[in-house]
């Protein structure tokens, strides 16, 4: 790729407005693009604003549904990214519809508007054979970007943490109210966290030239963990004590039906930390880290010339708020 020069050039980023939209939106804002947030709700978007300076991110409406708004999103931009997907289905935003059909649709809309600096967020345990949903999709997803934009670069990274994660927030949440948290399949699963902080900059990074056309990069921190040792860490941090109880995988996946049949009947109206669905069961029986090949290939965060981050540089700083005396906890134990 030609050597990087943001000035006055527009960047289009779908789904900007999310966990990973944000951090990615002030990496990018920080190098000089003209950020350009495309998302379904551009009022919902305003938090954005003071992650750059006056005028550089502007939001803009668009829907994977409606290729004409795609169009008009890319119009002017130079580059795009496309961080579009959900972790559970919800009315019309299911799997199919938002991380295959949709990913293809903004990838052809990038190829149309002549753009070949386009960066695809997926994640990594996307398989085309899973029997995961949310797994299958995204490798749809890849296959749809690639398809249309060869040179396009995709990213995978394991389960993603920060402020405003649904992971580690998750689970102080239920340790808060619940005597017992569930270790699902016994606890055994291996997460490889990454701090969101590290993905956008990784994301950053490529769009300014680094990296390899057509390679898909694996993100994750610098430790692997079970489950069960990333629950101890949140009960340790948040000073609370809770019993560690291992649910089988045949009966945790009927469970999350009943638990995802119960929020539909109440409108999404129960909170989110306690619904869990059985495709993210299904997703659990596998491990969920960086592969060999691409720590060979130097398609990690390291091949990029970033060190992660560590869960306990970072996790701290927010979840504080889930002790008993929030953060003046440690000088009450003092």
């Amino acid at each position: 790729m030609t050597e990087f020069d943001p000035s006055d050039r527009i960047v289009t980023v779908f789904g900007g407005s999310g966990f990973i939209g944000r951090h990615l939106v002030r990496a990018l804002a920080r190098d000089g693009w003209r950020v350009r947030v495309a998302t379904r709700r551009p009022d919902l978007a305003f938090h954005l604003q003071p992650l750059g300076c006056v005028g550089q991110i502007n939001a803009v409406q668009a829907n994977v549904r409606y290729p004409d708004s795609l169009a008009a999103a890319l119009r002017g931009a130079e580059a795009a990214v496309n961080l579009v997907g959900i972790l559970a289905p919800w009315g019309k935003q299911t799997f199919d519809a938002v991380q295959a059909e949709g990913a293809g649709a903004i990838a052809r809309a990038v190829a149309q508007a002549g753009i070949a600096n386009f960066v695809h967020m997926s994640a990594i345990g996307a398989d085309a054979g899973s029997a995961s949903a949310y797994a299958r999709t995204k490798a749809q997803g890849e296959t749809a970007a690639l398809a249309a934009l060869p040179g396009a670069r995709i990213l995978r990274p394991s389960v993603v943490f920060g402020p405003e994660d649904q992971f580690f927030n998750r689970f102080a949440t239920m340790a808060r109210i619940m005597p017992v948290l569930p270790l699902i399949g016994g606890g055994k699963t291996r997460l490889q966290p990454v701090y969101v902080g590290d993905v956008a900059e990784a994301g950053a990074r490529l769009l300014r030239g680094a990296g390899q056309d057509g390679a898909t990069y694996e993100l994750g921190g610098p430790s692997v963990r079970t489950m069960k040792e990333l629950l101890d860490y949140v009960l340790a941090t948040i000073h609370r004590r809770r019993l560690l109880a291992p649910l089988p995988f045949s009966v945790a996946a009927p469970l999350g039906s009943v638990t995802e049949t119960v929020n539909k009947l109440l409108l999404g109206l129960l909170p989110r930390e306690f619904v869990f669905t059985a495709d993210q069961v299904e997703l659990l029986k596998h491990d969920n880290v960086v592969s060999a090949e691409a720590v060979a290939e130097g398609r990690t965060l390291a091949g990029l010339g970033i060190t992660p981050e560590s869960i306990e540089a970072i996790v701290p700083t927010y979840l504080y708020r889930f002790r008993k005396t929030g953060q003046y906890a440690d000088q009450r134990l003092a």
